[in-house]
């Protein structure tokens, strides 16, 4: 889920084979069904993370009815973030199950397609991580009934 255009929600949908992207909207499930595992992403720019804050508030309060799995925090531009949005980001990263930041990757700027053989380790690693939570996931609602 992108909590704003431009989050990177859809270059997540192209590395996470198997995943939709929820066009910035919680996705909506039945009473007798599992919710969505849902993650969040935004960009680490001001607005990304105020718009982060304010979907986490969401979840928190109940709203939607989704399994937030963390949230992916994508870097706005080149270099270290400045200060007081590194706080922002500290301080939005405590309402979550999981952060995850991912720095700028130039060459998906310009144009190659983003993909996990072309990612940087900490790309993959989400991946991983991602890929054993949904397996999880699939193993408990299995176990369950």
């Amino acid at each position: 889920l992108g909590a704003h255009g431009g989050s990177g929600e859809s270059t997540l949908e192209e590395l996470f084979s198997g995943s939709r992207a929820a066009d910035h909207s919680w996705p909506l499930t039945g009473a007798n069904v599992a919710p969505a595992r849902v993650v969040l992403a935004a960009r680490t720019h001001a607005h990304g993370l105020t718009a982060a804050q304010s979907a986490i508030r969401e979840w928190a309060a109940g709203d939607p009815h989704v399994l937030l799995l963390g949230l992916v925090l994508i870097a706005d531009a080149p270099g270290r973030l400045p200060h007081g949005l590194r706080q922002l980001a500290d301080l939005i990263a405590g309402g979550v199950p999981a952060v995850w930041s991912l720095p700028w990757i130039e060459a998906w700027r310009v144009g190659e397609p983003p993909a996990p053989h072309n990612a940087p380790k900490v790309v993959r690693q989400l991946l991983e991580d991602l890929r054993a939570m949904t397996e999880a996931g699939a193993s408990a609602r299995t176990d369950d009934g």
